[in-house]
């Protein structure tokens, strides 16, 4: 398949009053068109900053980042809805800002929400929703300008776990059906391994690559991949590789 991501030899060093920190070091990986990839690692080993030179927000200090120039949407750790704007406005937001508007591109971003259960709660504010709801506004909202790679910065943290996983198995459906790519980073492992093609392990900073698994599940939905005989197995396997 079309690869739409590459990372060749990234290194990135910030600089401040203490000194030099070095985030990440040589970092190598791919991602295919339609594919999902999680990478997983300790906390404060730079995942974000991984998702922050994808997106182009940061240039990386040594080696490149090449996008095959597709367009890319940034879902956060919380939803970030207005409080003062209505499902709907929040989801035409994107649209305002990239100046885009039009009559047709709201009808899309209407007909996802009506698509993916929204639809009854368009003239509501983010308030009257729950924590599932919002954060599924959240990734309309994300989809609203039809970006082709979606990047997803631990969009389930801020949940309860039960709420967690019946979002998570929401929005990868979601992401699925519309055939988007997605690069998922996450310290949570058995959300890794519920959702992604391939998952890419990183090390305690400065972070890099130290393993790619490709997972060969017969089930796609997240629940019933936890449901898995072999769950436990790559639960076990990267645990290990993330405490080493």
């Amino acid at each position: 398949m079309k690869e739409v991501l590459r990372f060749d030899n990234v290194s990135m060093h910030y600089h401040s009053k203490q000194g030099e920190t070095v985030a990440l070091d040589k970092v190598n990986f791919s991602v295919a068109e339609q594919e999902f990839v999680a990478i997983i690692g300790p906390s404060g080993c730079g995942k974000t900053t991984l998702l922050s030179l994808a997106a182009g927000l940061i240039s990386p200090t040594k080696g490149s980042v090449q996008t095959s120039g597709c367009s890319f949407g940034y879902m956060l750790q919380k939803d970030e809805l207005f409080p003062w704007r209505t499902i709907e406005k929040n989801i035409f937001l994107p649209l305002e800002i990239k100046r885009a508007n039009t009559p047709q591109n709201r009808a899309h971003a209407i007909s996802l929400a009506e698509k993916y259960g929204l639809k009854q709660f368009l003239k509501n504010y983010p308030s009257s929703l729950s924590g599932g709801m919002r954060q599924r506004a959240a990734l309309i909202r994300t989809l609203a300008v039809n970006p082709d790679v979606l990047l997803l910065d631990e969009p389930f943290s801020a949940l309860d776990y039960q709420t967690r996983l019946t979002v998570c198995d929401d929005v990868y459906k979601i992401i699925r059906s519309e055939k988007k790519t997605a690069l998922l980073i996450t310290h949570d492992i058995s959300e890794a391994i519920s959702v992604a093609d391939r998952i890419f392990v990183l090390s305690k900073r400065p972070a890099h690559v130290v393993a790619q698994h490709t997972l060969d599940f017969s089930e796609t939905e997240p629940l019933k991949r936890r449901e898995n005989k072999e769950f436990s197995h790559w639960f076990e396997l990267l645990w290990k590789e993330l405490n080493a």
